[in-house]
């Protein structure tokens, strides 16, 4: 169903409606849940709008289908049935797939003994950036679920992302010839 407007002005007092109707205030654990999901897969969008090879593509689109599924279930109230709003449920197959990604990009990547700095590439540097917001996410999640509960695999799902970021990062950067910097651990660096 298209949208009359973008606006609505019905979130000028503060407030924001879950799906169903249920109005929250803005600051809420919920909108907050939700709001750090959404902004996840933003970032990843973003680095899908760069050059990356195509197989990261493909699992980074499939991946912001799940966090639009999370997001989705985030957004219902409390006590709200998913099956009563069609909102699909994270399944276990979901978080297989984080793993199992995780385990064939760690195969072709060399071991590390030491911290990454995050950069390199744009695309990279943007999936370290998105590998903050899902670590941020998961934490806004754990808060959330101390409150109400929240399906435990949006947090083990979050948790693994995070990780699947930071390979991906990885892998794209080495794609581009893109050197891992260390940080020196209070070493001075001289500037160029």
């Amino acid at each position: 169903m298209p949208l009359a407007r973008i606006y609505t002005r019905s979130g000028d007092d503060g407030f924001t409606g879950l799906i169903g109707g249920r109005r929250l205030p803005k600051d809420s654990a919920r909108v907050d849940a939700y709001g750090s999901v959404d902004e996840l897969n933003a970032a990843l969008g973003l680095v899908c709008s760069h050059p990356i090879p195509a197989r990261v593509q493909a699992i980074l689109r499939r991946i912001q289908d799940d966090l639009f599924t999370i997001g989705a279930n985030l957004a219902l109230p409390q006590d709200a049935r998913p099956e009563d709003w069609q909102v699909p449920l994270l399944a276990e197959d979901n978080i297989d797939m984080l793993e199992q990604t995780i385990d064939e990009c760690e195969a072709s990547l060399e071991p590390i003994g030491n911290f990454i700095l995050p950069g390199g590439s744009a695309a990279g540097a943007t999936l370290h950036l998105a590998r903050t917001v899902a670590r941020r996410a998961e934490r806004v999640c754990v808060a959330l679920s101390h409150q109400e509960p929240v399906d435990p695999r949006i947090i083990r799902y979050l948790n693994r992302l995070s990780d699947l970021c930071f390979v991906l990062a990885r892998l794209v950067n080495r794609h581009f010839s893109c050197a891992e910097s260390h940080p020196t651990f209070g070493k001075r660096q001289e500037c160029e």
